[in-house]
């Protein structure tokens, strides 16, 4: 097993293993959009950076009600979430020019949803290249950016759409 030292994640672990809140509604009820790594705010929805992000600028958009499914939604959430997935698109097209996105839902357990209650669709920006020999022959994925800084970066994208 390859061990990759990584001493800064202790302190979200602690955080973490102490809160029984969704992180979703967490981010919702706060004012504290840095601390809760929101993006944006909609109507009906938000957009929260993904701390254990597939590859930079990976974020969540979600609605700001607790839902499990999005045959639960009203017609104005899913119209605002579309609107705000559109809007997510062309900030990351701004700030970071990928090639091409991975969009989609986890619902339920069994599926994979690490937030089982609280419907969001992850959109992952995607680069020729961003797989290389290190997650396919050693096992691990790089991140090459900071996530202060892809939050401040897609903050800004947001705020000049």
């Amino acid at each position: 097993m390859d061990v990759l030292w990584a001493p800064w994640r202790m302190t979200y672990i602690i955080k973490v293993s102490k809160e029984k809140e969704c992180i979703f509604c967490k981010a919702v009820n706060s004012s504290d959009d840095e601390a809760n790594k929101v993006v944006y705010r909609g109507e009906h929805s938000i957009v929260v950076l993904n701390i254990y992000p597939y590859n930079t600028a990976h974020v969540m958009v979600a609605p700001k009600r607790h839902v499990p499914r999005p045959d639960l939604l009203s017609d104005e959430e899913i119209v605002d979430i579309h609107k705000t997935l559109v809007l997510t698109l062309k900030a990351i097209e701004k700030e970071y020019q990928p090639q091409g996105f991975n969009i989609g839902m986890n619902i339920g357990r069994v599926a994979g949803a690490g937030v089982e209650g609280h419907m969001h669709i992850h959109v992952v920006p995607r680069w020729l290249g961003d797989s290389n020999f290190m997650p396919v022959i050693g096992g691990t994925k790089v991140i090459p950016e900071d996530l202060g800084k892809t939050y401040r970066r897609l903050k800004e994208a947001f705020n000049s759409l």
